[in-house]
């Protein structure tokens, strides 16, 4: 989840992440690292890029208890080379709007049925649901407007996908649409995952890039 200016977009709620609940957790400045081009955790052999984190910022309004705006921007130490493997995806925009029912992929090194920390990354698609529905769902007082839903089709994030990224295409370009942040503990996928809402989030995204 590359964004321009060396800064990383990221959401989570389930486990160690580039989002706001983490970056509570952990002194990301000086301690952690972000890894790029990676496929295989196996793998000691692949072309990856190891950058320090210089600044973390979580956004003011990010609420622990609703979980509301869960996200964070990582900026790294250092530019990043851009790679056959390493490239920036877009940033959705604050006017675009998902149809429920579009196919869009998520992907993450979380917990599977088979195993809980696999060494290959792993892709699966979801469709988009509605608001409506969701609330339906989870309860009409917590999906927010900075929430986007997806799933319930057989497939889901879970533990360890934490900030991962959303990703549709739209008009033929993909566009980072939404960062894991919530959902069933046993990553039930009869249910729908809650990802934090990069169209509503993007003014704070371009907003803090330019300040930063």
């Amino acid at each position: 989840m590359v964004a321009s200016e060396g800064f990383l977009a990221g959401s989570s709620m389930l486990d160690i992440c580039n989002a706001a609940v983490c970056s509570e957790k952990q002194n990301w400045v000086g301690y952690h690292r972000v890894i790029l081009g990676e496929h295989d955790r196996g793998s000691s052999v692949e072309p990856i890029q190891v950058k320090l984190v210089s600044k973390v910022i979580t956004h003011p309004l990010y609420s622990r208890t609703t979980i509301n705006n869960d996200i964070a921007l990582l900026k790294l130490s250092s530019p990043v080379t851009l790679t056959p493997r390493i490239s920036p995806v877009c940033l959705a925009p604050s006017s675009l709007s998902i149809l429920p029912g579009t196919r869009c992929f998520t992907t993450g090194w979380g917990r599977t049925a088979t195993t809980t920390s696999p060494l290959i990354l792993q892709q699966t698609g979801v469709p988009i649901i509605s608001p409506a529905v969701c609330k339906q769902i989870w309860g009409q007082n917590t999906i927010t407007d900075a929430m986007i839903c997806a799933g319930a089709s057989g497939s889901s994030s879970c533990q360890g996908d934490s900030g991962g990224p959303l990703v549709c295409e739209c008009s033929g370009v993909w566009s980072l649409v939404g960062s894991v942040s919530w959902g069933t503990s046993t990553c039930d996928t009869r249910f729908p995952v809650v990802y934090a809402r990069i169209s509503q989030l993007r003014s704070w995204i371009d907003r803090t890039i330019a300040s930063n």
